[in-house]
Formats: structure tokens, C-alpha cells, sequence
């Protein structure tokens, strides 16, 4: 497996998926060094041979998160399709590393005060965004 301890100032992303993904573009569109954490098999090989850093694994694992250079990093996106994935993940960048900058998402108020009391700085929340920005399209174009 792949080692990035040595890495410093960089953003890890846990989890691939759409908002993972779309997390990378940007960041590689700016020249931001990251390196992803996922345990998919097929998505970490398609990453390394697109020359991605990636670590195959469990982004809840500490010594997973240490592999990605939790130590040296700035920021960590948790943005796993899972809530209780990502309270453990933040619970243990926390504990890692006191200074770094923690994203999270959440699908619920519940996890949302857990993840604060975890220790994430910023908390996304998908549904309630898409909620807002689609209700503000409906009243922009209210005709009645």
C-alpha cells in the first residue's frame, strides 16, 4: 500500500463517491495537492493509474488516516454516503491531528450536533441545501 506520511499542507478526502469526486476536480483544477481515502477496490486501482494519490482502506482507521498524512495535513473532507462512517472519521482526524481543518456532511440534525461535538468544523448538509436552493428557484419563478 501506498504511504503518504511525509505529506504536508495537503487536503485528504474521505470517500470517492459523486461529492468526493467532484471535491478532487476542483482541488486538482487549483493545483491543490491531495490524496484520497476509499476502500473501493476498482475506484483505487482506477485512481492510481490515473496517477491519483489514494489509499485503499477504512477512512475510520487511524492508522488508515496516518497512511494519508493525517499528521501533516491542513483540511480532511469526510464526505462518505454514511453518518456514522463519518462521526468515527472525524472523531479520529480529530484525534490525530488538534489544528486540522475538518468538512464533513451529514443527513440528519442528530448526527449533525454529534458531529459537532466530534469536532468538525464546517458540516454540509446535502438534503436541506438542495431544500433551499430549489425553493428559491420555485419562489423566484412564482407567477401566482
Amino acid at each position: 500500500m501506498a504511504s503518504f506520511k511525509q505529506e504536508k499542507d495537503h487536503i485528504i478526502i474521505c470517500g470517492y463517491g459523486v461529492v468526493g469526486q467532484k471535491i478532487g476536480e476542483v482541488l486538482g483544477e487549483h493545483m491543490i495537492d491531495f490524496v484520497v481515502v476509499d476502500n473501493n477496490d476498482s475506484l483505487t486501482s482506477k485512481l492510481e493509474e490515473q496517477e491519483i494519490k489514494v489509499i485503499r482502506g477504512d477512512a475510520t482507521s487511524s492508522k488508515t488516516l496516518k497512511e494519508a498524512g493525517i499528521v501533516g495535513a491542513k483540511a480532511i473532507a469526510v464526505v462518505m454516503d454514511n453518518d456514522a462512517k463519518n462521526l468515527f472519521s472525524v472523531l479520529t482526524a480529530r484525534d490525530l491531528n488538534k489544528k486540522i481543518f475538518i468538512v464533513t456532511r451529514a443527513n440528519d440534525d442528530f448526527v449533525r450536533e454529534k458531529l459537532i461535538e466530534a469536532g468538525a468544523d464546517y458540516i454540509v448538509m446535502p438534503q436541506k441545501a438542495a431544500s433551499r436552493e430549489i425553493i428559491s428557484e420555485l419562489k423566484k419563478n412564482d407567477t401566482g
